[in-house]
């Protein structure tokens, strides 16, 4: 099955930009191949999930409108890897963050502190 891995600082002060790195393995994994979507999903402490954005097994991308622009997220085939920068963050970003395949949770995220 596959396997997903964020990976990036748990602590980010206001102002700077987000890095979050999500690194694909397993069955099902290559980023490249088989119609999946590869996104990144956020809980805030206390709040629901909210969907940030994905890029495509094209490479093609999609965002979330309520982001407002902030977001950006790319992708290493090389590696098999796809990544979110989040920029101008406030602590209203501080969230568990998830990468998925096709919004499925199946990692335990990572949580980012915004903070200074």
């Amino acid at each position: 099955q596959v396997q997903l891995q964020e990976s990036g600082p748990g602590l980010v002060k206001p102002s700077q930009t987000l890095s979050l790195t999500c690194t694909v393995s397993g069955l099902g994994g290559d980023i490249t191949k088989n119609y999946y979507y590869w996104s990144w999903i956020r809980q805030p402490p206390g709040k629901g999930l909210e969907w940030m954005g994905a890029i495509a097994w094209s490479g093609s991308t999609k965002y979330s409108p309520s982001l407002k622009g902030r977001t950006a997220i790319s992708r290493d085939t090389s590696k098999n890897q796809f990544s979110l920068q989040l920029s101008s963050v406030t602590p209203a970003d501080t969230a568990v963050y998830y990468c998925t395949r096709d919004t499925v949770i199946a990692s335990r995220g990572t949580l980012v502190t915004v903070s200074s």
